[in-house]
């Protein structure tokens, strides 16, 4: 990790901790809050509302509350009964500008990790656009409903239902940005439609709402390059993610030993020459599914890239609830 990714780690670990962030980091909060105050009353004054009804995914705090296995989970449940839909994302990590509907060949490197990772999940149609106007309106060639992922912030696409996810540690020390992990302040869960809590099951509630339950569980290692080697007991541990610990620990507790690791920024792109570092290691490699989208087309076939499995549970009643919500924004007057 070069001394810049390094620092800005050491302030995202400050972040979820209980004692008080710097004085500098502190009077910088102003500036970022007037900025995002004003991107989105711009997004909102030229709000639409678009073809089919939307269903956005989002939080209020930076990274790792759990988005994308979520859309997922929603994804393959909404199929589940009957539904048809398509997924929106922003395309972190990728260089395309225009919108583009995923297909079998598509790489991280133009649309995004994560949608690349949604669309080998979930099968369903996936557009990665950074105008994401214009993405809502492709989509309305693919299916009956749009997933925005990562949309709470991006209020230009109007949508019937607003699901905000708060991830295990809550939400930090309550700063907002860069003070702090908050994108917004905690009153704007105010205008959430559903609050969903990843992970936790006994923590304070945020708001005078119902907050539901939501969590994923790591289950086994997978190796993507199907070499038909054993699991191993020991590994190598590399990640690209917004919570790298996360990961360390879930690997612990499948009683999965750590004997080395490396860290790299959120939606870093891996290159040639780091896979070669990385098969040096005298231990086999283990990665997320969000890492192995972006190392399986320079990983060689011959060579066992083992993948951390998740599976995704919530709380009873909680697809009715979202179905219910989804049901009542469709109204005229809401939607």
């Amino acid at each position: 990790m070069n001394p810049l990714h390094h620092l800005a780690h050491a302030i995202e670990s400050m972040w979820w901790k209980a004692e008080a962030p710097s004085l500098l980091l502190r009077a910088l909060t102003p500036i970022y809050q007037q900025i995002s105050q004003r991107d989105q009353q711009s997004r909102l004054n030229r709000a639409i509302t678009p073809s089919l009804p939307l269903i956005s995914i989002g939080n209020i705090t930076v990274g790792g509350s759990g988005k994308t296995p979520f859309v997922a989970w929603l994804a393959q449940q909404l199929k589940q009964l009957g539904y048809l839909p398509v997924i929106l994302c922003r395309g972190d990590g990728g260089n395309s500008d225009a919108p583009q509907l995923l297909h079998a060949d598509s790489l991280a490197s133009d649309v995004g990790d994560e949608a690349l990772l949604l669309h080998r999940f979930t099968r369903c149609p996936v557009i990665s656009a950074r105008n994401r106007v214009q993405g809502a309106q492709l989509a309305a060639q693919h299916g009956n409903i749009i997933l925005l992922d990562d949309g709470f912030q991006y209020r230009q696409l109007k949508r019937c239902c607003d699901i905000v996810l708060i991830p295990d540690m809550g939400v930090g020390n309550g700063h907002l940005l860069p003070a702090g992990p908050l994108r917004e302040p905690v009153t704007a869960l105010g205008r959430a439609d559903m609050i969903v809590r990843v992970g936790a099951q006994s923590v304070t509630a945020l708001t005078h709402q119902r907050e539901w339950q939501w969590q994923t569980r790591e289950s086994q290692l997978s190796d993507w390059m199907q070499c038909h080697q054993p699991s191993p007991r020991s590994v190598h541990a590399i990640t690209a993610i917004a919570r790298p610990q996360r990961f360390i620990q879930s690997l612990q507790q499948c009683h999965i030993q750590v004997a080395t690791q490396q860290f790299f920024p959120d939606h870093h792109r891996f290159t040639p020459s780091e896979v070669t570092e990385f098969l040096t290691s005298t231990h086999p490699i283990a990665v997320t599914a969000k890492d192995a989208v972006k190392l399986e087309p320079l990983w060689p076939k011959q060579t066992p890239l083992w993948v951390l499995e998740q599976t995704s549970e919530g709380e009873k009643n909680l697809i009715e609830q979202i179905i219910a919500c989804l049901a009542a924004g469709q109204k005229p007057s809401q939607c």
